[in-house]
């Protein structure tokens, strides 16, 4: 067991990403147990990464599924290829075959989208890792749905009959805890909470990801951001938008932090308005000065 942590923990870095021992382990025995990866934390803390590394160390095929309102079964499984279906019919005009039997064939897999939950449960080769990202913004009706695809696998295509997985695909949902999700969803699964990187992770996180940046920058990058993410903010900033604003920042030659470039590309790391304000009307001068040790 602890090589293959540590396998995992290389792959993570071979990624460029910064992992720890608790995720590798979560990663580990989702493989080894069979069960659903429930990742929870705060958006752009690199909860979807985790599910590309697990298909990375598998060596199989993602297969996404991003949740939204509104999503249903249908969206979700498959859909008929309608315009192919109508030129099949137009097609079979004057044909004297039984209408069952034309109504059997343009019904026939060849005219079959699948989405992602039917495309995961009909890979032939290997399991793929299937990834259902931000759960939590489906309703409770497409929840309920997907607990019972969990189960066992299979679902029932009411023109082809019942489609059972040949191999059962790993599973990784991902939830920024817009609304609470249902015990039985939990209870389907293992737990991984990941929040917000303490200083050193974050500056490794950033030199990762930007080989080359000027450390003494990185260092008042990350203490600025994780002055923001104490201010109670709209949304706080993640480490998707740490490395947005370093990135900014090297495409615009700069080593350090002052207030003009600050000023400039504040809205790097801010996305909602109230924020911007509060931060450029009272917050910054403490900020920056805090962030570049005055």
């Amino acid at each position: 067991m602890h090589e293959a942590i540590e396998e995992i923990l290389q792959q993570l870095e071979r990624r460029h990403y910064i992992g720890d021992r608790a995720i590798a382990t979560a990663i580990h025995l989702a493989i080894q147990l069979e069960r659903p990866l429930l990742i929870e934390g705060h958006a752009g803390v690199g909860k979807t990464e985790i599910a590309r590394v697990m298909a990375d160390v598998l060596g199989t095929e993602l297969i996404r599924l991003q949740c939204y309102e509104g999503l249903d079964a249908a969206s979700a499984l498959y859909e008929w290829n309608y315009p192919r279906q109508l030129l099949r019919i137009r097609m079979q005009e004057g044909d004297r075959r039984d209408v069952a039997e034309r109504e059997a064939e343009i019904f026939g897999p060849e005219f079959l989208l699948k989405r992602p939950l039917l495309a995961a449960i009909t890979k032939e080769d290997r399991a793929p890792v299937l990834l259902i990202d931000e759960i939590d913004r489906a309703d409770e009706e497409f929840e309920a749905f997907l607990l019972e695809v969990l189960s066992d696998f299979q679902v029932t295509i009411p023109e082809l009959g019942t489609v059972k997985a040949k191999h059962r695909p790993f599973v990784v949902l991902t939830s920024n805890r817009v609304r609470e999700l249902s015990e039985a969803l939990r209870r389907r699964c293992l737990y991984l909470w990941i929040g917000y990187p303490d200083f050193a992770k974050e500056v490794r996180i950033v030199e990762a990801r930007l080989p080359g940046i000027n450390r003494r920058l990185t260092e008042q990058i990350v203490r600025f951001v994780q002055q923001l993410r104490g201010l109670g903010l709209n949304k706080p900033p993640g480490v998707a938008e740490t490395l947005d604003w370093a990135r900014a920042l090297v495409a615009l030659h700069r080593d350090e932090l002052d207030d003009e470039i600050v000023e400039a590309t504040l809205g790097c790391v801010l996305k909602h308005v109230e924020d911007l304000e509060r931060v450029r009307d009272g917050e910054l001068p403490r900020l920056l000065a805090a962030a570049r040790g005055v």
